[in-house]
């Protein structure tokens, strides 16, 4: 697919890469939040795959200097869900009440390379199946074999009519993916309400806790204010009954993944379908980032397509995500765009943990290059289709052709290239961190 050795240079030149990227995509973070972002920075220095999860813009801005053969005037403008790797997959309640297995995470998501979001998850197998020992050779048969699923999802949804409704559901999963519905099913509302919210008197409030703070009065007012904004982006076939909506508390919190560290959040106790205390709803108000794969994007129409990072964020998911959150939408605040949605108490992740050997690995990724080809091709009935305006998968079709097996032979020489660089990266980069080279980041607090 490309020549990922073109993208080697010595250790000094390759960390200084690192440090001038991780410094124009972070900088504004590390200004903000310093400390929040030196978490950040440990978190990925732990191993090469925390490494690689927070360093998205590294991977696209490699992404901008290589060539890719199966790109073209369409397949280069696809809706992708833009950092997408072993550990983005998971469960979600749709808007028609079931549970299914997909992509999650979709911060990043944007218009680009179909291939970027193959590439980047292949690259991340390479890293995990180098984690668990597996060798080269079983490497690149996890990615073609990705690949090859993947392919044949999408050409299932060209051949035949209704692809919207294709999922990984309770009914239709096997092996670990009905593993992790199963467990997604256990989880219950009011064990999401309990872990977080308390009665005080007749009424639910969020409890005190670490990375919880309550507002003052001016805070408060914008954040309400931002939410009237937010409750206008719901689809009208989306909205729940007259009794929702209405705000009972609301906290600030600061975001302590990897990807969402230095972002400033909010969380809102809202009421439910009924005014009976378990069915409350807890939603997240997320200050959204700059997608990753826009800085590679070089499309003045596309990006004055989005009001805000918030508005792009919520319009790609509709875009990836058939029957998406209910709950699903974007505000401003403080000149600041912002993503809103519901914390879900029937998400569960795919966990690797457990998943070792190559006869359990195999067929789990047939089921991933399934999801994946579905974020692709099949998007929500409120979604906006004039900013890809064709059939995705007829577009991809056309570019392989009839040459799924260099397609999948690509991927998997990209995976094995690919995550050898990201394991130097790491040890480079934990060189600069631990050094100081990095802008703005303090160094260590006695």
């Amino acid at each position: 697919m490309t020549d990922v050795d073109s993208l080697h240079s010595s250790p000094e030149e390759r960390q200084r890469r690192i440090v001038s990227v991780f410094d124009d995509a972070f900088g504004h973070l590390i200004e903000a939040d310093p400390r929040a972002m030196r978490r950040k920075f440990r978190k990925m220095a732990r191993e090469p795959f925390a490494f690689y999860r927070g360093s998205a813009p590294l991977f696209y801005d490699d992404m901008g200097v290589l060539e890719d053969r199966w790109a073209d005037e369409r397949t280069s403008r696809v809706w992708i869900q833009g950092d997408l790797h072993a550990e983005n997959y998971g469960t979600y309640m749709n808007s028609e009440g079931v549970l299914v297995f997909d992509v999650n995470d979709f911060d990043e998501a944007y218009v680009g390379h179909f291939t970027w979001d193959l590439r980047r998850m292949a690259a991340s197998l390479a890293l995990l199946a180098f984690s668990k020992a597996l060798s080269d050779e079983t490497i690149r048969r996890m990615a073609a074999t990705y690949a090859r699923s993947y392919l044949a999802q999408v050409r299932h949804f060209h051949e035949h009519a209704g692809d919207e409704e294709f999922q990984l559901a309770l009914d239709s999963a096997e092996g670990t993916v009905l593993e992790v519905l199963e467990q997604a099913r256990q989880g219950t509302r009011i064990a999401l309400l309990q872990q977080s919210t308390a009665l005080e008197g007749t009424e639910r409030r969020f409890r005190e806790m670490p990375g919880v703070r309550r507002l003052d009065g001016d805070e408060e007012e914008q954040v309400r204010a931002a939410y009237d904004q937010y409750l206008q982006t719901i689809p009208e076939n989306k909205r729940q009954e007259s009794v929702s909506y209405t705000i009972k508390d609301v906290v600030g919190k600061s975001g302590m993944g990897i990807g969402s560290a230095g972002l400033p959040m909010y969380s809102l106790l809202v009421e439910g379908r009924t005014q009976a205390l378990e069915n409350d709803i807890v939603l997240s108000m997320k200050q959204a980032g700059v997608a990753a794969p826009a800085r590679v994007v070089d499309d003045e129409k596309l990006r004055d397509a989005f009001e805000h990072s918030g508005h792009r964020t919520a319009v790609s998911q509709r875009a990836l995500q058939a029957h998406a959150d209910p709950w699903l939408g974007w505000c401003e605040l403080d000149g600041r765009g912002q993503v809103v949605k519901e914390i879900s108490p029937y998400e569960a992740d795919l966990d690797w943990d457990g998943v070792t050997e190559p006869d359990e690995i195999l067929p789990l990724l047939e089921n991933l290059g399934q999801a994946t080809a579905k974020i692709h091709c099949v998007s929500d009935a409120d979604s906006d289709h004039s900013i890809v305006p064709f059939q995705t998968e007829e577009a991809i079709l056309a570019a392989v052709g009839d040459e799924d097996e260099a397609f999948a032979n690509d991927l998997a020489e990209f995976a094995a290239a690919y995550g050898t660089l990201t394991r130097d990266d790491h040890r480079v980069f934990v060189d600069a961190f631990r050094n100081g080279m990095i802008p703005g980041v303090p160094g260590e607090e006695h």
